[in-house]
């Protein structure tokens, strides 16, 4: 991520609706799998509502980014525990000292993403818990995906095998975000009969739009435990130590 998409994110993370249904996602699967107290580790800070939201609910949170910018607004932000820091190299915590750890949208932008989710491991206590988002379907892939620098989309069975291989236990792994696959598979399609180069912009929405799409991340929240959802524009996985 550069500096002018880490200002993006200070503007929309508050209100737009795919940062804030993400953050809603993290924070109920948190409270189901690992409720707080504890300290709460989240690798790729970004403009760090996130960690902002999580302490709210009761952790002691951390962070780590790459981009010194990140680090700079959290510290200005009153969060405190953040380092610079390459995900992939280990990190500057205690072994088995983390109640949970939060990996949204990050390890995609990762070449080797078995590094940093041992690293999350290692820093995890027995029953801990990894909280990971990661966009679906590699068929998707386009124009965002470059501009934000992914390396990879995901299916289900490449993020288990990532996760097994860095040692983790997967206790749930579904779809999520299914009501924006249809506009997002006629998006990819145009970009691929029109090819230009795009900028990694979030598509702002008219109020109302956002508010609709909130609600329907919402119903879609409440139907993830309780019947399969068998496709979705992303994965979110609860992996336990």
């Amino acid at each position: 991520m550069d500096a002018q998409h880490l200002d993006e994110l200070v503007e929309l993370e508050e209100t737009y609706w795919w940062h804030v249904a993400k953050r809603r996602l993290a924070c109920g699967l948190l409270a189901q799998f690992a409720p707080p107290p504890g300290l709460l580790i989240e690798g790729g800070i970004g403009s760090c509502r996130n960690l902002l939201e999580f302490r709210e609910l009761g952790y002691e949170v951390a962070g780590l980014d790459v981009m010194p910018e990140a680090v700079h607004l959290a510290r200005q932000r009153g969060i405190d525990l953040v380092h610079q820091h390459d995900l992939t190299l280990p990190w500057p915590f205690e072994n088995a000292s983390a109640r949970a750890v939060v990996l949204l949208d990050v390890i995609e932008h990762i070449e080797d993403p078995v590094a940093p989710l041992r690293n999350a491991y290692d820093a995890l206590a027995a029953g801990g818990v990894a909280i990971v988002t990661v966009p679906a379907y590699e068929w998707l892939r386009g124009e965002w995906d470059r501009a934000l620098g992914h390396f990879r989309r995901y299916d289900a069975r490449l993020l288990r095998s990532h996760a097994r291989e860095a040692g983790f236990s997967v206790r749930l792994l579904k779809h999520w975000n299914a009501f924006t696959l249809p506009a997002a598979v006629a998006v990819r399609g145009y970009q691929r009969l029109r090819p230009r180069q795009s900028a990694a912009e979030f598509p702002r929405v008219a109020p109302w739009t956002n508010r609709m799409l909130l609600n329907c991340a919402g119903v879609e929240r409440w139907l993830i435990d309780r019947v399969p959802v068998p496709c979705g524009l992303s994965l979110v996985g609860v992996l336990t130590k």
